[in-house]
């Protein structure tokens, strides 16, 4: 088995694998971003198992993972008081005709957990969620406009988001049109949104916080008086910052109250489980105790699956019991601390950065001229494939231990070494073995190659 600081890595089985998928799975993975083109050509590891906060790939590499499940396993891969939970869920019956003990059960440590909220739904992912909320909130205001951050990234599969996105084909304008867009951390653009659209504006929805965006005093409390006065159902999306900016979420940080908030990823360490909480009122239009017109809000055959409460109920408890986002942020901080020095000591701070919330980490790339650089971020994810670190950010888990966190800022400075030379000659070509990384929402799949050095 391939050590962690093995230069010479095999990514044969991977890529023999790799290619097995694309025959069969559109893209070749289930998630955009989890696809081969988000990876340096030909080093894209297929995993045959994780634990804790190392992953083994098909090719018997051993690698210090980050990401983690694409920031959805917080307590390390296969943590064992979760795995036994699920074991013993499944094994009492996973589905059946009524609701299940376990759907009380969770929901009772779910509204522990979030005290802003009186009620809960669960699902199986965040973008059935949060298209939840907003069906609830155009139902409640009888309004029919979605106003998202434009800077977030990512808010749901379904046509009222992906229509925002370059990949809208398929999406009808009528959808499109629908949707409408303000700026993080700018109360007045939102304000400018309401008088452009007056009474109009069914929900607003962001994340209350990103990795490298925190907002300034006054803006959330500010979104929450607006939403007080114009009658728009304000929407904070949980699904990272739920538990790893607090077990509370970030509304328990920043002591906002919204009156949805949508939850995921991290709520069962990578099992399939999300919720939709907020209040009474709002919620009962999906339910059983009103007198206005039914709101189709979720009704799910998998949503109470026993295995995937079981698995929130586990995590729910590992939180109350340790301080989890605290380890999170401590070895974050170490690893920012470590990256960002290394980088200092060649000269190339201004070019690579480690960035945001400890728990939730990403590195900045910039060429040589300063800008943002796909080619750049390829080399550096390429190095420290070679040296036993994988990951498209540096988000963390709270296995991460001191040595993980020292081997990965060795690896750093090893890869900033070729990343500084890149810089010196303006350019990527001879150091990059393939094309570049792509952004995973884009128009056209084909995939752009680095230019090889001009030719007589």
């Amino acid at each position: 088995m391939t050590s962690l600081g093995d230069p010479d890595r095999s990514f044969v089985a991977s890529t023999a694998l790799q290619q097995r998928l694309h025959g069969l799975v559109p893209g070749g993975a289930h998630t955009y971003a989890r696809g081969a083109d988000q990876y340096p050509e030909g080093m894209a590891p297929v995993i045959a198992r994780g634990e804790g906060a190392h992953v083994y790939d098909v090719d018997g590499n051993r690698y210090v993972e980050y990401g983690m499940g694409l920031r959805s396993v917080t307590l390390g891969h296969a943590h064992p008081p979760v795995v036994e939970a699920v074991v013993e869920a499944a094994r009492t019956g996973v589905s059946f005709s009524r609701p299940s003990v376990y759907e009380l059960r969770a929901a009772e440590s779910f509204l522990e957990q979030v005290p802003g909220a009186d009620m809960v739904k669960f699902a199986k992912n965040g973008s059935d969620v949060t298209t939840a909320a907003v069906r609830l909130a155009r139902a409640a205001t009888g309004r029919d406009l979605v106003a998202l951050c434009r800077t977030q990234p990512f808010f749901s599969t379904d046509d009222w988001f992906i229509g925002t996105t370059e990949m809208d084909a398929g999406i009808p304008a009528s959808q499109r049109d629908l949707t409408v867009a303000f700026d993080y951390d700018d109360l007045g653009s939102v304000e400018r949104l309401l008088e452009r659209h007056p009474g109009r504006v069914a929900c607003v929805l962001l994340e209350a916080a990103t990795g490298t965006a925190e907002p300034s005093p006054g803006f959330l409390e500010g979104l929450r008086a607006l939403a007080d006065r114009d009658g728009f159902v304000l929407v904070f999306d949980e699904i990272i910052t739920g538990m790893r900016w607090s077990r509370h979420g970030a509304q328990g940080v920043y002591g906002v109250t919204p009156d949805l908030s949508t939850w995921g990823k991290a709520l069962g360490n990578g099992f399939a489980v999300s919720a939709l909480a907020g209040r009474r009122e709002l919620m009962e239009l999906g339910g059983l105790r009103t007198d206005a017109a039914r709101t189709f809000l979720l009704s799910t055959t998998h949503g109470p699956e026993t295995t995937g409460l079981a698995a929130q109920l586990a995590v729910a408890e590992a939180y109350r019991e340790r301080d989890v986002v605290g380890v999170m942020e401590r070895q974050g901080r170490r690893l920012a601390d470590g990256a960002n020095a290394a980088a200092e000591s060649l000269g190339i701070a201004g070019s690579f950065a480690v960035v945001g919330r400890p728990s939730c980490q990403v590195f900045v790339t910039r060429d040589d001229l300063g800008r943002p650089s796909q080619e750049f971020r390829t080399l550096f994810l390429q190095e420290m494939l070679l040296r036993g670190v994988l990951g498209q950010s540096f988000v963390i888990s709270a296995a991460h231990t001191d040595e993980d966190v020292d081997r990965t800022v060795e690896a750093v400075g090893e890869a900033l070494t070729v990343y500084a030379k890149a810089l010196a000659a303006g350019t990527c070509a001879g150091l990059l073995r393939g094309r570049p990384v792509a952004p995973a929402l884009r128009r056209f799949a084909a995939p752009r190659r680095i230019p090889g050095p001009a030719t007589g």
